[in-house]
C-alpha cells in the first residue's frame, strides 16, 4: 500500500466490513496486523483513531487479501485458541474448530481427575484435543497419533511449547500403538469424497477430511481396531459429520459396544458419538 493512504483502526474495520468480512475475523486479522493480543478486541475500541503506519497497512492489506481467498484466519495468524490452550496451527493441519470442545468437554467427563486415565487421541494434527485433556487432567497419560509426519511435528512442537508430556507417535490408527487403553478419541476424516463443501476448505489438507464414498470408511477401521486396545470398560468417543451420527452408532453397536449415544455440539447437531466396551472383554 503506499504511504500517502493513512487508514486508522476504525477505517480498517470499515474496509473488511465493506467486503463481507465477518467482524470477528476482521478484528483478530487487524490485532495480528498491529501485533497485538489477538483476544484484546478492547484494544480496538480504545485505539480506534489511531493511524496505521505503512509496515502495518502492508500486512492488514495482505491478512485482508488471503482472508477474501478463503484462506482460515487460524493459517493466517498462525495461531488458534482452542480449550483455554494457544496453539500454533498452519496448514499442515486442520484448523480446530469449536465444535470439537464438545469431544473434549465429553473425554472430561469420562476421566476423574487423579493419577488414572489413559488416553489415545487419533489423528491428533496440531495436537489440539490430546493436549486440551493433558491440561486439564495432568495426571492422564496421553497419546497422540497420526499418520502424517508433518501434522504430527505441529502437534509435538504445540506439547513442547506448553509444556505438556503428550507422546507423539506416528501411526495410521492404532497400527503402531498396543495399550491397553482406557479412553480413545478421535475427530477423523468424515467427509464423503463428492461432498460439495470441499470446495470452500481447498486451503486444508484434504487426507484430514475426506474418507470414502460415504465419509466413514476411518471411523469403520478405528471402531474395528478400538476393543484390541481398549482396557475392558473404556470408552470411544468419536466426532463425525452432521448427518453420521445414526450410522456411526449403528457400527458400534454391531462391533459389540454398550452404551452407545450421541452428544449435540452448539449448533444443535449430533457432532459426537460414543460407546463403552462390555467389561466382559
Amino acid at each position: 500500500m503506499s504511504s500517502h493512504t493513512s487508514l486508522s483502526v476504525a477505517a480498517c474495520l470499515r474496509q473488511a466490513q465493506g467486503l463481507g468480512l465477518a467482524r470477528l475475523d476482521a478484528q483478530i486479522l487487524l490485532l495480528h496486523a498491529l501485533a497485538q493480543p489477538l483476544h484484546d478486541r478492547a484494544w480496538l475500541l480504545a485505539h480506534d483513531t489511531e493511524v496505521l503506519n505503512e509496515a502495518q497497512q502492508h500486512r492488514w492489506g495482505q491478512a485482508l487479501q488471503r482472508r477474501l481467498q478463503g484462506e482460515p484466519v487460524a493459517y493466517i495468524t498462525g495461531r488458534k485458541d482452542f480449550f483455554g490452550l494457544t496453539l500454533a496451527v498452519d496448514a499442515r493441519v486442520l484448523d480446530p474448530r469449536p465444535d470439537t470442545e464438545i469431544l473434549v468437554e465429553w473425554a472430561l467427563e469420562l476421566l476423574p481427575p487423579g493419577p488414572t486415565g489413559r488416553v489415545l487421541d487419533l489423528g491428533t494434527g496440531s495436537g489440539a484435543v490430546a493436549l486440551a485433556l493433558q491440561h486439564q487432567r495432568p495426571a492422564a497419560q496421553v497419546t497422540a497419533v497420526d499418520a502424517s509426519v508433518d501434522a504430527l511435528a505441529v502437534a509435538s512442537a504445540n506439547a513442547q511449547r506448553l509444556n505438556l508430556p503428550v507422546k507423539c507417535v506416528l501411526s495410521h490408527w492404532m497400527d503402531a500403538v498396543t495399550g491397553p487403553f482406557d479412553l480413545i478419541v478421535s475427530n477423523p476424516p468424515y467427509v464423503a469424497e463428492g461432498d460439495p463443501h470441499l470446495a470452500a476448505l481447498t486451503h486444508e489438507p484434504l487426507s484430514a477430511l475426506t474418507s470414502g464414498v460415504d465419509g466413514l470408511d476411518d471411523i469403520r477401521q478405528i471402531i474395528a481396531q478400538a476393543p484390541n486396545r481398549l482396557a475392558p470398560g473404556g470408552w470411544l468417543l468419536l466426532e463425525h459429520g452432521w448427518d453420521q451420527a445414526a450410522p456411526v452408532q449403528a457400527l458400534l453397536r454391531r462391533a459389540g459396544f454398550e452404551e452407545v449415544q450421541s452428544r449435540r455440539d452448539l449448533g444443535g447437531i449430533e457432532r459426537c458419538t460414543g460407546a463403552r466396551l462390555p467389561h466382559g472383554t
